[in-house]
């Protein structure tokens, strides 16, 4: 029998599986950025986390309704923009992870079909004149980056995947760097971190380790 909490949800046919992103725990920082601007409900701290980003964009509504139905999950962001649908939700892991688990079953795929992560710009610039910080503070929504800091930057697609870079970066290190800005929609991700030439590098190295990992395991 179909699980009731599914029904009426037509399997979709077609679906690109962009990226199928989970969070064991939303850093602070990055946690707090995506409150600045995500219109849904405001994740809370020690959340797990799902981002999930489909093409086409507006295959992402029937994912989400899965996914709602499916366990006691928040959503926090519901995005169908030019060529692409995300959808981000949080709560407690074991309801992340069955909700997560529903749209697989939906899609009747795994994550390993996601689209691998590809980097395409990853550069460390050490102590930033303060033009440079004015003009990066400019358009950034988290914390400021300061003259004389180290600054990561880092570009990759799908864009989704800067969230994933971003909250590796800041479990390695903890306080010690900045989120600045991270960008997950659209036709690229992008992050900006800063901090103390030391922290910025073993930032780095996190980023793109996690980003390298699934590039190369398949998932």
């Amino acid at each position: 029998m179909p699980d009731s909490r599914t029904q009426g949800t037509e399997r979709t046919q077609g679906t690109q599986l962009r990226s199928f992103i989970h969070l064991d725990r939303l850093q602070p920082q990055t946690m707090c950025y995506l409150g600045t601007w995500i219109r849904g409900t405001l994740p809370r701290a020690g959340d797990a986390a799902q981002i999930i980003e489909v093409s086409p964009g507006l295959d992402i509504e029937p994912i989400t309704d899965v996914a709602l139905k499916h366990a006691r999950v928040a959503s926090g962001m519901l995005i169908v923009e030019r060529q692409f649908g995300y959808l981000e939700f949080h709560g407690p892991s074991d309801a992340v992870r069955a909700a997560a688990g529903a749209v697989l079953e939906h899609l009747d795929t795994d994550a390993s079909s996601a689209a691998e992560p590809q980097v395409l710009a990853s550069t460390i610039m050490s102590r930033i004149d303060s033009q440079h910080a004015f003009l990066v503070n400019r358009n950034k929504l988290g914390s400021m980056a300061l003259p004389g800091e180290s600054v990561f930057v880092l570009e990759m697609q799908p864009a989704s995947y800067a969230i994933l870079a971003t909250n590796e970066a800041e479990k390695a290190v903890g306080p010690g760097i900045k989120v600045v800005d991270y960008r997950m929609v659209g036709a690229t991700g992008r992050v900006y971190l800063s901090g103390q030439e030391a922290d910025v590098r073993q930032a780095a190295q996190a980023a793109e380790s996690a980003l390298t990992v699934l590039a190369g395991a398949g998932r």
